[in-house]
This record gives C-alpha cells, sequence and structure tokens, in this order.
C-alpha cells in the first residue's frame, strides 16, 4: 500500500529546515565580513575555510590554539532574550587563553547547536562574535549551525569556539622565567566574565528568586544586565606590552579563579602573593557574596573579582607596563609580587 502525498516525511518535517539555515547565513554575512582581512583568501561558504599565513619576520613560528565555551551564562540570555554579546564572550574565552602565550590572535571558528533554528536570532549570535573578532584583530573564518530537533529545549542554543594564534618560539610566553621578587599586575575584568554561573544562578534564582529585570541599586542596573555583561577581551592590552616589554607570565583567570589559574605559570618553588587592598574590588561579587553568604576564600576560587588578566614582570619595568596597559585603555594596577613558596596567599 503506497502511503499519500500528506504521509509523506522530509526532512524538514522531521525538524530540520535547510532554507531557514540558508536564511541565517545570509543574514550573518554582513557581520563576518567585517572581520575579515587579506589573509583570509575566501569567505564563508567553502567546505573548509582558507586563511594565508604571514610569517615571513619570525624565525620558527609556532601556532597556538584555544577552545572554549559560554557555559551557563547562557541562561542569562535566554531569560532575557538578548542574544548579540554572549558571541563576544565567545571569542573572549578562547582568545584570552592563547593571549597567555604570547600569540597574536589570526582566526576564529564557531559553533552554534540549537532544537529550532530561527535565523533571526543565529544572526544576533554571530553578530557578537563578529563584534568579538573584531575587538581580537582576529578574522572569523567560519563555523556551523546545527538545528538539533529533540536535543535542546525550545529557545536554547548551545556554543563553543575555537581561536588560532601564531608568535615566534622565541617569544613564547611560558613563565618559565619568573623568579622571586618579579611583580603582578593585574588588569581589570569588566565583571563575571563567563565563570562562576552556575553558582550565581543558584544564589539569584534559585535561593532568592530574584528576576533579571530587578533593579539593583547597589549596582545601578539591572540584575540581567549586570550579569550579561561580555567578558573583556585582552588582545589590544596584550599586544601594547608585549610589543615594547619582556613580560614573563600571563595567566587568565577563569574558572577556578585565582588559587587554580595564577599557578598555572608560576615555577616550581615560587607562589603568588596578593595585596587585595590595591584594587577596588566591583560592587558585583560583594553582591554576590552578601546574598549567597559565600566566603571570601571560595569568591576567589570561583570568580575574577575585578582582575581578568594578570601579568609577571621584572620590577625594573613594572611601572612601565602598568602605564602602557592603562594608555591602551585598561584599568591596571600592580597587585602583588612572587615569593618563595606555593600557591597563592591573599593579604
Amino acid at each position: 500500500m503506497m502511503s499519500s502525498e500528506k504521509d509523506e516525511l522530509t526532512y524538514k518535517k522531521a525538524g530540520v529546515d535547510t532554507k531557514e539555515a540558508e536564511k541565517s547565513v545570509d543574514m550573518m554575512k554582513p557581520f563576518v565580513n567585517r572581520t575579515l582581512n587579506p589573509n583570509v583568501l575566501r569567505g564563508i561558504g567553502g567546505f573548509g575555510s582558507l586563511y594565508k599565513l604571514d610569517v615571513k619576520d619570525m624565525k620558527e613560528p609556532v601556532l597556538v590554539s584555544g577552545t572554549d565555551g559560554v557555559g551557563t551564562k547562557l541562561k542569562i540570555a535566554f531569560m532575557m532574550d538578548k542574544h548579540d554579546t554572549v558571541g563576544i564572550d565567545c571569542v573572549a574565552m578562547c582568545v584570552n587563553d592563547v593571549l597567555c602565550q604570547g600569540a597574536k590572535p589570526l582566526f576564529f571558528l564557531d559553533y552554534i547547536a540549537t532544537g529550532k533554528l530561527k535565523a533571526e536570532k543565529i544572526a544576533e549570535i554571530v553578530k557578537g562574535v563578529a563584534e568579538g573578532c573584531v575587538q581580537a584583530n582576529s578574522a572569523l573564518v567560519g563555523g556551523e549551525t546545527a538545528e538539533m530537533p529533540d536535543f535542546y529545549s525550545e529557545g536554547e542554543y548551545d556554543m563553543a569556539g575555537f581561536s588560532v594564534g601564531v608568535v615566534d618560539r622565541e617569544k613564547m610566553i611560558t613563565g618559565d622565567s619568573i623568579s622571586i621578587g618579579d611583580k603582578i599586575i593585574g588588569i581589570a575584568s569588566s565583571g563575571i566574565h563567563s565563570n562562576g554561573y552556575s553558582l550565581v544562578r543558584k544564589i539569584f534564582f534559585d535561593k532568592m528568586n530574584k528576576s533579571v529585570n530587578d533593579h539593583v541599586p547597589e549596582l545601578g542596573m539591572t540584575l540581567g544586565e549586570a550579569l550579561l555583561t561580555p567578558t573583556r577581551i585582552y588582545a589590544n592590552a596584550c599586544g601594547a606590552v608585549c610589543s615594547k616589554y619582556e613580560v614573563k607570565g600571563i595567566a587568565n583567570i577563569t574558572g577556578g579563579g585565582f588559587f587554580e589559574n595564577i599557578p598555572r605559570i608560576l615555577p616550581a618553588g615560587t607562589a603568588a602573593r596578593i595585596q587585595t587592598d590595591t584594587w577596588k574590588i566591583p560592587a558585583l561579587f560583594q553582591y554576590i557574596s552578601e546574598c549567597g553568604n559565600v566566603a571570601r576564600h571560595e569568591m576567589f576560587a570561583t570568580f575574577n573579582m575585578g582582575i581578568g588578566m594578570m601579568m609577571v614582570v621584572d620590577p625594573q619595568i613594572a611601572e612601565a607596563v602598568v602605564q602602557t596597559l592603562k594608555e591602551s585603555g585598561e584599568d591596571a594596577f600592580l597587585i602583588g609580587d612572587i615569593v618563595s613558596g606555593q600557591g597563592v596567599s591573599l593579604e
């Protein structure tokens, strides 16, 4: 018995609309084109992305790569139905890691997966990715948008990406040359960045039953606005400093806060002593601590506490590096030094 035309199954009836996917690509092209440079040999749409390496000034070029996602910060975007900034977070989480080795970011690719593809929403997400790439001086050379029916809840999606950079091997920043007496410079964060949101959501939305639309006088904005503030990208800051001075180590303060990230760059027998009164901890972190009754140690073990990136330099150039960072548009502070020992101490 032959089935009627009405009973015939198609990919669209199964939940995947390839025409909507084509529409999303057309809508995102103007955003992607903002990021392109002469090294990109072909725009989006090919099976593979083509990028011409310009390494004639390097003796031994080394590619540096990093991959990451946005985590449960996306839940805040869902609550607010605002999707044009989480792409910045995705770029930042990858690029800031690559910068820690002294690399110059070259190009970025993203991956977005959703249950039901809506071209307008995908275009908004990619708009943020493109903005992040502009801030990182990086080309958005491609990506993937996957429509996966029955896999994600209605209106939700996940995203990840990866960044590739390059550095001359003799200029790689490894932390190996860090020694006792070196100074630690902190560069201000823009907020929580993209770590610790499982704890944040537990405090505000489970324990306190707050709304993203609640205005918080201590923050001068709604809770949602504060929580969705994009992660700061430090490409210009690192470029300005590394082109003039020898930086011995760079730590991106992400998941694990101070206690997990700083030791990643410290040689054996050395420790980081942080003076926590050398910068003003932003009101948002104090608000989190008070609302959730979160202890000081746990705060520094989970969040960046207002310091998104750290640099370790020789004490003789520390003040000059701080000045260079300020001239590049960053808030920077001398926040500590390297001492004998192991791990991180807060004073």
